[in-house]
Formats: C-alpha cells, structure tokens, sequence
C-alpha cells in the first residue's frame, strides 16, 4: 500500500530552500534531486497497453537510488536470495559495533574514513576473539551492514553484524563455537579489543586527528552489543530482509506534512520500543535525513573472512561436508514480484509497451488509442 505522504513530498515542497544549504553538499544535493524525481515524469518512463481490455498505464522510471524509500525492495529481495543459497545449519549471531558521540562531528565531515574504520575493527576484533581457542580456535566469518541513524534521525553510527558459530581451523577443519548456547564471545572483552582496534584504525586512516579526540575516546567506556543465537536459519533470513537495505526513515513512518513542519513516528527503545511522534521543521527534517547519505561508491554492506567473495565458495562447501545435514527451511518472500505483462483491469498477460517517454513528460492524451494496438 502506498504511504500517504513521502520524503519526495517533502523534497518537492522545499526544493528551493534545499538547493540554497549550506549544510547540504553537492553529492547530498544530486541524492536528493533523485529521490524528488524518482517515478515521476522527470525520470522519463513508458506508456503500457492491454491488448485484450485496452486499458493504458503510465509508468514512470525509478531512481534506483540506495537512498531512496521507494526503490529498495527489489535490489533487498535479490540480495537475500544469494544470502539464501549460502546459509550454513550452524548457530548465527548478532553483534553490534556502536561509535561513540563524540566521534560524531568528525563522521559528518570525514565519513569515509570514519566509517572505514569501523568495518575494520569490528573485523579484527571478531577475528581476534575467533581465532582464540577459549571460543573457537579458526577463522570465522561476518556480513556487516552499516547503519548511521537514530529512531528520530539523529546521527548514531553503527554496524550490525551477522557471525556464524564457528570457524575452519589452519587444517580446514570445521569447529563449532565453544559457547553456542549463549553469546559467541565475552562482550566486556570485546569492548576494550574494539576500542583499541578502532583506535589504531582512525590514527591509520586520519593521521592528524585531534589528539584531544583520542584522548577522549581513550576514556570512554566502549560498548559492543551482542544477541543470543539466531533460532534457526530461517531467523537469519528474516534479519536480513529487516537490515540489509533498510534506509533512514521509511514513507509510512511519516504521519503529516504542514506548511513549515514534518511529523513522524519513532520508537523509544529506552523505554521498551514504545511509540512516539515528533514534529520538525522541514529543513530540519531534511538536513537530519542528508546525513545520512553515504558517500559516493562507499559500500554498505560487506563479508569477511569465510564469507568473504573471494572464500565462501569453497569455505561453504567444506562446511556443509563437515557439518550433520540439516534441512534449512527458508520463508517464502511476501513481496509481490511486479509483472510488467499483467493487465491490471483484466488480469491478463496482455500487456505491450506502446511509447517510451523521454524525461522530457509524457506524451498528448491522443496518442493513447487502441488504433496502435
């Protein structure tokens, strides 16, 4: 079902004052201008026919746009689906990395290496806990996916991570982890091994940062978050569909749009994931949501170790030969896969393309008739 209103909305309605922020960059800026325009006339499309009813649909192209509310649902099933083919029936868990406050600033004006740094620790300390035999004694492997916001968009930088229960030792020999029952690792030793990978990782990647900033960060307690097993396979895959593609703040979240102001629901996860409403200042609302638009070509989501591209083919199959057979049941997608033949009226494949649109907008309603059928 369609939201009834849209970040588009919002964008369109304030475009002018959009283009005109400083607080906006230009790579901001042309994400945002995609998403104002994504299936709209701007973005050119085609003019659809039924040859059986004659009834004619317009559709407009999509943005495609990573960032985009509208466009995420297919390139998430897609994703899930090769996720699918590599699941392993072995205890799954879930790890959170979370950056300190204070590193904030410092993530809006260098969020490459900021967040660079992140996936690079988080790694090595899983790697480090991983290959200790008090857990498992091999290397194992994660799927990180980055996420930079709050429930009301404010900026909190954080990694969820998916780590399998167990490694392939120098030998190539499967072990399970020691502690599968409960969590992977110890999360108190983890924090202090995270803290001082990322440490050394920020100097490496930012060499003249403030050392008031580390000295800081040196003090802080770290705190690295972690989840019980996964019930089974199918749990994972269901993680996956909530994580993976998951964007700032969705349409359906946003309740109102007055003349100057946005409301949106939240969750409060501090006082048990009760929900809220909050009202902004529409440039507000849209400086919070730029923020959150990742670099150019900076990738989201990424695989280590055994699940890592250049790995997981042979690491999986020497898992499954090592591991009991064990049925994965994996649950039927509920998205609805769009088939560009059927009518919509009569619910026949009968659709043809009868004009493609430039982005110029469409064409006159008198090239709409059935003698081009």
């Amino acid at each position: 079902m369609r939201a009834a209103f849209e970040v588009a909305d919002i964008l369109y309605k304030h475009w002018a004052q959009v283009e005109q922020c400083t607080q906006i960059n230009g790579w901001q800026l042309r994400t945002l201008s995609a998403i104002k325009s994504c299936r709209t006339a701007a973005l050119g499309g085609h003019v659809d026919a039924c040859t059986s009813c004659g009834v004619v649909r317009i559709s407009y192209n999509s943005c495609r746009n990573r960032h985009c509310p509208k466009c995420q649902g297919k390139e998430r099933e897609q994703w899930i689906t090769k996720r699918q083919e590599e699941l392993l029936a072995v205890p799954y868990y879930h790890i959170v990395f979370t950056l300190p406050d204070i590193l904030h600033p410092l993530a809006l004006g260098k969020p490459t290496q900021v967040y660079n740094s992140l996936f690079k620790a988080a790694w090595e300390t899983i790697k480090v806990f991983g290959s200790d035999p008090k857990y498992i004694g091999g290397i194992t492997g994660m799927i990180s996916i980055l996420h930079t916001w709050g429930q009301t968009l404010s900026l909190h930088p954080h990694l969820h991570c998916i780590v399998p229960g167990g490694g392939l030792t120098k030998q190539h020999k499967w072990k399970t982890a020691k502690h599968k029952d409960k969590y992977l690792f110890a999360v108190k030793a983890m924090s202090v091994v995270f803290k001082a990978k990322y440490l050394a990782a920020i100097r490496e990647y930012i060499p003249d940062i403030d050392r008031k900033i580390l000295n800081t960060l040196y003090k802080k307690n770290w705190v690295v978050y972690a989840k019980r097993p996964f019930g089974n396979a199918s749990n994972v895959v269901e993680y996956l569909g909530r994580y993976t593609h998951k964007i700032a703040i969705s349409n359906h979240r946003i309740k109102s749009i007055g003349e100057h102001t946005v409301t949106f629901s939240y969750k409060d996860y501090r006082k048990g994931a009760t929900k809220h409403e909050m009202t902004l200042d529409a440039m507000e609302f849209i400086r919070r949501f730029s923020m959150h638009i990742l670099p150019k070509g900076f990738v989201r989501i990424r695989h280590y170790g055994i699940l890592s591209s250049t790995s997981k083919k042979e690491a999986i199959s020497n898992i499954r030969a090592q591991t009991p057979a064990a049925s994965i049941i994996v649950p039927q997608s509920k998205a609805e896969v769009y088939n560009p033949k059927l009518c919509p009226h009569c619910k026949t494949e009968t659709m043809i393309t009868l004009e493609i649109l430039t982005k110029r907008g469409p064409p006159k309603l008198t090239n709409w008739n059935k003698e081009k059928l």
